[in-house]
């Protein structure tokens, strides 16, 4: 991994201009951080001190479900702690860089050093059983739930993170600051007595609506470790780089500390914690003292979410929509219980369709909703409606191939409304209205504002002009649905004819460069990116929207390696966008060169040499693996960019490619697998199966965590089941 220097002195240019006169520093700023920074590691060694004699220095410590050790002292310093005994010289060290000198340098060393005495304090709790364990309170976060968002973050879906902590000087401003910074889509974090205040006024909190109510103040430590794992997981910088790390949560991870209500030294010392990382503070209350960009007062609640996004260079390009209901990606993890179903639409249920469609510049008026049928509110609450939602383009740019590409951001469009609820596409849509959300004055014709805002100021390139049909008439979504089918026919006949002998190009993918600056996803009809939100349609529409854009075409050119997959192109491409850093790419093959991962990986791949096969575990499936790692472990070791043969993210519905690992043995080679992927391919997967010789029952013959998770528990049922991979050509 090729990591770009920094010198010291380059590192500190982050800071230039923060004390324009050294004589006017913030002397009493000053000293209250130091004397907050000596009571913190006053309580850490206490509190290792009675853990040291009740459980031992050889007691096992650390978080759960992460490959990441302590995140705080391994990303900082290398160290991968196991032991609680091993936390004491760390401590000790901690201590002996604590300077009494009142200086600006200092200040943010003595903050480093409040980071690690909150994460020892946290390692503690946890090993003593006392973290959280009542919902909506997460305390430390796991590292599935940090690939969860992965995407939203490299791609500035999520535009920053905003660490809230203290007490609002009342439980409604706290509200108001918390749905500002949802509707702008931001990442929250929150810790002390401000998440009672929100609960108090029922706002939506946990790790669906990406607002992570982590705990009490020394828990904040988790907002810290989240950010410190980013670095590791998708910047692929090696733990122990401590200025490397510094630097990358200054560019990348855009967040900022917004501390309410009463400040104690303690918490001044945390705070100078984060500016340590670059990130900056801003309180509520009056300063006698201000650090220029860095520690600074804004008492109006009325813009405070915009001043600190502002401080913190957060831009937004959001467009006003029209409708009764908060609106950002924040809510598009939000589950609408049957309890709190107001109306229900499709999902087996009702007929449901969406469709969107390519017009000439005659057949559309821009901006026209229709509604045919009742409305939201001639239904009676409860109703099951039938709903059928045509959405027309028309643009200059615009081409039939993008039709699906469009439609599948109806889902991701519904879904940021806060109490609307969308999964599946085409005619399996399944959809919800809460009865917040109605009560609150949604309306059927507001899916049409939505969709009408999204398209045109997304995809501004291709789309000139919208207009939108809701159709809840059932007689007419019976007819419509027709029309619908015929269209999804005619697009996936389309879609069988491409396949990477036909076509002559391939695409990149440098979305996730963001995050992992030596990773580049390599999109072929056949091969899905890693994330599973990227086809070579998408990457086809992608740059015919943005040239410039994330997605460039990769011309083909002489291949090198039919088996494998080779091409001189591809190579020349993967190694200019790895900085150097990987050579050759074999696409289809996962033992021999294959792709690097990022972090944003929907599943992974590897090897499982007592079988002769392979393994696949995904980011939903928490227990362990034949491999003996779980998917946060196995994430750490492949993510980041690196080239891992016998290893490697992918997205889920590569599984059902023809080229799926072609080179390797192809799904002759699946062994295990997760029941929840196994159900989640469903009938397709089947389908695939028989199509590749191996008969529908194939799956049947792949082990899952029922038969269980170790080679002595899985080998005896693959040789009842007489699984091909075990006959095959050894892999290794």
């Amino acid at each position: 991994m090729a990591v770009a220097e920094i010198t010291l002195e380059e590192f500190e240019k982050i800071y230039e201009g923060a004390i324009e006169d050294p004589a006017k520093a913030p002397k009493n700023l000053f000293r209250r951080a130091y004397n907050g920074t000596i009571i913190a590691l006053s309580y850490a060694e206490i509190l290792l001190s009675q853990a040291l004699r009740l459980h031992g220095p050889d007691a096992p410590v650390g978080y759960p479900d992460t490959a990441y050790f302590l995140p705080v002292i391994r990303s900082l310093s290398g160290e991968a702690v196991t032991k609680l005994g091993e936390l004491v010289p760390i401590l000790n060290r901690m201590r002996s860089q604590v300077k009494p000198e009142l200086t600006f340098e200092n200040a943010r060393l003595w903050g480093e050093a409040t980071l690690y005495a909150a994460e020892i304090i946290e390692a503690i709790h946890y090993l003593e059983k006392d973290e959280p364990k009542v919902e909506p309170w997460t305390g430390f976060l796991t590292d599935p739930v940090l690939r969860k968002y992965g995407i939203k973050l490299v791609d500035w879906t999520i535009p920053g993170q905003a660490v809230i902590v203290g007490r609002a000087r009342t439980s409604k401003d706290a509200a108001k600051i918390v749905e500002e910074l949802m509707g702008n889509g931001m990442m929250i974090f929150a810790s002390d007595e401000v998440i009672e205040q929100l609960l108090e006024e029922n706002v939506k909190l946990g790790v669906d609506y990406i607002a992570f109510p982590i705990g009490n103040f020394t828990q904040v430590i988790h907002a810290v470790n989240y950010a410190l794992r980013a670095g590791m997981a998708f910047g692929g910088i090696p733990p122990g780089l401590r200025e490397h790390h510094r630097d990358y949560q200054r560019r990348r991870v855009r967040a900022f500390v917004l501390h309410l209500g009463e400040i104690d030294e303690v918490k001044v010392a945390a705070h100078f914690g984060a500016i340590f990382l670059g990130f900056p503070v801003i309180v509520d209350t009056p300063l006698d003292e201000e650090l220029k960009d860095w520690y600074v007062s804004h008492t109006d609640y009325d813009d405070i979410v915009k001043f600190a996004m502002e401080l913190r260079g957060v831009k937004l390009t959001s467009v006003k929509i029209d409708i009764p209901l908060n609106f950002g990606p924040s809510f598009e993890g939000e589950t609408i219980r049957k309890a709190d179903v107001h109306l229900e639409m499709g999902g087996g249920r009702s007929t449901a369709f969406e469709l969107v469609r390519t017009v000439d510049i005659d057949s559309i008026k821009d901006g026209h909703i229709e509604v045919i049928g009742p409305e939201a509110d001639e239904f009676p609450e409860g109703s099951t409606v039938p709903l059928g939602i045509i959405v027309d383009i028309y643009g200059r740019k615009m081409q039939v191939d993008f039709e699906s590409v469009l439609e599948r951001r109806v889902h991701y469009f519904i879904n940021y409304a806060e109490g609307l609820w969308h999964v599946a596409q085409r005619d399996m849509c399944w959809l919800r209205v809460s009865k917040e959300a109605f009560a609150k004055g949604f309306r059927f014709r507001h899916y049409g504002e939505i969709l009408i805002a999204k398209f045109k100021s997304e995809f501004p390139a291709i789309v000139d002009r919208v207009q939108v049909t809701i159709i809840t008439d059932k007689d007419k979504v019976e007819e419509m649905i027709k029309a619908a089918r015929a269209k999804y026919r005619e697009r996936d006949e389309r879609m069988k004819g491409l396949t990477d002998d036909k076509v002559e190009e391939f695409y990149t993918c440098t979305l996730c460069q963001s995050f992992a600056p030596n990773h580049a996803c390599v999109i072929t009809p056949e091969r899905v990116g890693l994330c599973g939100a990227v086809t070579w349609l998408d990457g086809k529409a992608s740059y015919e929207i943005t040239p410039t854009g994330p997605n460039q075409p990769i011309p083909k050119g002489p291949c090198l390696d039919e088996v494998k997959g080779m091409w001189a192109s591809v190579n020349e491409v993967v190694k200019k966008e790895s900085r150097g850093t990987i050579e050759e790419v074999n696409i289809y093959s996962f033992m021999d060169k294959p792709m690097t991962s990022c972090g944003c990986f929907e599943a992974i791949m590897a090897i499982f040499p007592e079988a002769n096969g392979i393994m696949i575990t995904t980011r939903e499936h928490k227990g362990e693996t034949p491999c003996g790692m779980t998917f946060s472990t196995l994430a750490g070791m492949v993510g980041g960019g690196t080239q891992t043969p016998g290893f490697m993210g992918i997205g889920r519905s590569y599984i059902l490619s023809r080229r799926f690992i072609a080179a390797d043995g192809g799904l002759a080679r699946l062994v295990w697998m997760p029941k929840e992927l196994k159900e989640f391919l469903g009938e397709d997967f089947r389908a695939r199966c028989e199509e590749a010789g191996l008969g529908r029952d194939f799956v049947d013959r792949i082990a899952d965590e029922g038969v269980g998770t170790t080679p002595d528990e899985i080998l005896p049922f693959l040789e009842e089941k007489g699984h091909p991979a075990l006959t095959m050509d050894p892999l290794m």
